[in-house]
């Protein structure tokens, strides 16, 4: 009966496994037909012929700068996220040790925040953008979003799980506040701090709305707002979108893969476990 449950549950998880999959698969299936393969009807899962055209043309067209459009997202993804993981790391530290009057008030309109649609503050960050002589550079799109209410929270639960007979012990080694900062509590923080730094990453690389209204120039703009020009302007090329899909999802799958095991220990270890 254990066996016959455990055979069930396995092959549970692998459809569930293989619906997930195969939009990905699909995706990179389709940049590999021609033109006419990927509008065919009905849909084939093997490409007839295998063809690279896409990649050759979505690569080497001058108006669509794809590997410059991604270097954009790279950079502010990358720098966005580094922005992200020290002012929540800063901020969550002082409030899950730190002794002061207010200050469960302020973490709780820290986290009041995260009820805020994101939407709402467009017109006001963009009116702040533009007053600081921002517009159309990667600073639009990297230093708004730098202060994480989620991030906050996020380690926050997870420095509140380290023992303080750690940080105790440094004190009295006559140890700073800065240095068991830096010295213990961060290196005990490695799984949070990476899991808090790939959702970052994350959000900032797949950020659509805000890149559209703050870069203008074609060499600015970051990957996704650069791929909504090329559906625009080939609303039928289905390889071409399917290509510059499978170039803008690589990297965070790369990521994922190599970053899993800290993103499971981050989750479980901070309290937000299911």
């Amino acid at each position: 009966m254990r066996t016959s449950r455990t055979a069930v549950r396995y092959t549970l998880l692998v459809v569930l496994g293989l619906v997930f999959i195969s939009p990905l698969v699909f995706m990179l299936i389709t940049s590999l037909k021609t033109r006419g393969d990927a509008t065919g009807f009905p849909p084939s899962w093997i490409p007839n012929p295998f063809s690279t055209q896409a990649y050759e043309s979505i690569l080497s067209a001058p108006g669509t700068p794809v590997l410059r459009w991604f270097a954009n997202s790279l950079v502010a993804a990358l720098a966005n996220a580094a922005l992200v993981v020290v002012t929540a790391a800063l901020a969550a530290y002082a409030l899950a040790r730190m002794e002061f009057r207010g200050r469960n008030l302020v973490f709780g309109l820290i986290i009041a925040t995260l009820f805020v649609p994101p939407v709402i503050l467009v017109i006001p960050n963009y009116l702040i953008v533009g007053e600081l002589g921002w517009l159309n550079t990667l600073a639009a799109v990297i230093i708004p979003t730098a202060a994480s209410a989620f991030g906050v929270f996020f380690l926050r639960q997870f420095f509140l799980a380290i023992p303080e007979e750690l940080e105790e012990a440094a004190r009295l080694d006559g140890a700073s506040p800065l240095q068991i900062f830096v010295r213990v509590v961060l290196p005990l923080s490695r799984p949070a701090l990476a899991t808090l730094a790939l959702l970052a990453l994350l959000a900032n690389w797949n950020d659509f709305l805000w890149p559209v209204y703050v870069l203008f120039s074609p060499e600015m703009q970051t990957l996704p707002a650069g791929l909504s020009t090329l559906q625009s302007a080939n609303a039928v090329r289905y390889d071409l979108l399917m290509a510059g899909a499978v170039i803008a999802s690589v990297p965070v799958l790369v990521l994922f893969v190599f970053l899993q095991r800290f993103i499971i220990e981050g989750v479980s270890r901070s309290g937000l476990k299911g």
